[in-house]
């Protein structure tokens, strides 16, 4: 998960002036707050709390078991196959792998069967290739290890949400789908929430949804940023670089492309942004190229920002493409380009004041928390982009250096119970828990 930030007062509707620094929202509506706290009074919530501190030791042992099981990109499975079973033994029902990789349990509510229901979800993946040393070394309060936050801590989090549930016997009058997710990491794509609200057989049913993937205490996501990422492969005649000078060269088609990309113009806001990421290709110092390639990402808050962009880059590559074989000999061969998409997450938002955003910053302020909205790219992009409300909210350990080899989290009981409860509250509010 990639944060930016964005603040936004909670009486607003506008979610596409970004600032540089995070600013909290204001205060919480009253009635909001009633809600929260008749919530917070329930015997059963007090029950759950209690559940959450008697087992902190337990989250902190899942973390570790968890981020022990290796899940690189795309190679989800051991990590799924054991979480299925964790989400077994803490009581949840109609627990399966669907087809695309993603763990699915059932916490039924007390409402009509089939009816709408709320999906919170984790995801899996981590950022680092097959191979990476996955040993947790604990120091005091902190764990340290590549994934042990981003997002297992996340994981682990949810399997205490579902067993303080489970074991207070709350029945809210929704359903709640809790997921372990594959894919949200780099060129993952999101393919597990897509799988979910595109194909999977809960798809019609879901009302609202949650990602615990944020590292930080006051977090709340509520904007989407969108991406597009392509490869783009050059190809032309090749031929010795004496020898055969003056030949089209995919080189120069390909720099020039980059060099026009950064020529485009893009608005601060609603934040839109480009790089041009990772270059290869060519065989010999002294050869013109068969092949090079470029992969490109662009970004931007707003779903029609980020379709201009591309379509502006998609045709700077075509120019570049158009001069090189006008500038130089094409009697070898032209050169061409291979328009690949690698990556495609949608834009989208949650507006400041429905009553998924407006609940959750409550259930913040009840313990003592000014939530923090933001725009990043999580797994709530999918629903947020489908206008089903989607946000994303902490997933109890802070730390840093995520995505690093030397990530690490603080678990210090205090403060990891206090999201935990926000958390609670937050989801028993969404699926209509008074």
């Amino acid at each position: 998960m990639k944060r930016f930030a964005l603040c936004i007062i909670l009486a607003s509707t506008a979610l596409s002036v970004p600032v540089r620094a995070a600013t909290p929202t204001s205060a919480t509506a009253p009635a909001d707050a009633r809600a929260i706290a008749a919530i917070r009074a329930r015997p059963a919530v007090k029950a759950a709390f209690a559940a959450l501190e008697a087992e902190h030791e337990q989250w902190v042992d899942n973390i570790v078991t968890l981020t022990q099981i290796p899940a690189p990109p795309f190679k989800e499975e051991a990590r799924a196959k054991a979480y299925a079973d964790m989400f077994r033994a803490a009581g949840l029902t109609d627990v399966e792998i669907d087809e695309g990789g993603n763990v699915l349990g059932l916490r039924r509510g007390s409402g009509k069967p089939g009816g709408k229901l709320i999906v919170v979800s984790a995801h899996l993946d981590t950022v680092f290739p097959e191979g990476t040393p996955v040993t947790v070394r604990r120091e005091g309060n902190k764990l340290h290890a590549p994934g042990v936050g981003d997002d297992v801590a996340g994981l682990a989090t949810q399997l205490s949400l579902i067993k303080a549930i489970v074991g207070a016997n709350i029945s809210a009058p929704m359903d709640i789908l809790f997921v372990g997710d594959v894919g949200e990491e780099g060129l993952g794509d999101l393919r597990g929430m897509k799988q979910l609200f595109h194909k999977g057989k809960y798809k019609d049913r879901i009302a609202s949804f949650f990602s615990i993937d944020d590292g930080s205490v006051d977090g709340l996501i509520n904007g989407g940023v969108g991406s597009k990422r392509y490869r783009l492969t050059f190809t032309g005649p090749g031929g010795h670089s004496f020898g055969a000078f003056g030949l089209v060269n995919p080189m120069a088609a390909m720099s020039q492309a980059i060099v026009d990309l950064y020529k485009i113009p893009v608005p601060q806001s609603p934040k839109t942004t480009y790089s041009a990421s990772v270059v290869g290709g060519g065989s010999s110092v002294n050869a013109i190229p068969q092949e090079v390639w470029l992969q490109v990402d662009m970004r931007s808050e707003s779903a029609a920002e980020l379709a201009k962009l591309e379509q502006a880059f998609l045709a700077t590559v075509d120019k570049a493409v158009e001069t090189e074989n006008g500038a130089r000999s094409i009697k070898e061969g032209p050169i061409r380009v291979d328009k690949k998409v690698v990556g495609d997450r949608p834009a989208g938002s949650t507006a400041a004041d429905t009553a998924l955003v407006r609940h959750t910053a409550a259930a913040y302020a009840a313990e003592g928390v000014t939530a923090r909205m933001s725009f990043s790219s999580t797994d709530a992009n999918v629903p947020m982009s489908l206008g089903i409300p989607a946000i994303t909210i902490p997933r109890a350990a802070t730390g840093g250096r995520g995505h690093s080899p030397d990530e690490w989290i603080d678990v210090s009981a205090p403060e990891s119970l206090k999201v935990k409860r926000m958390d609670l509250v937050a989801l028993l509010a969404a699926a209509g828990y008074r």
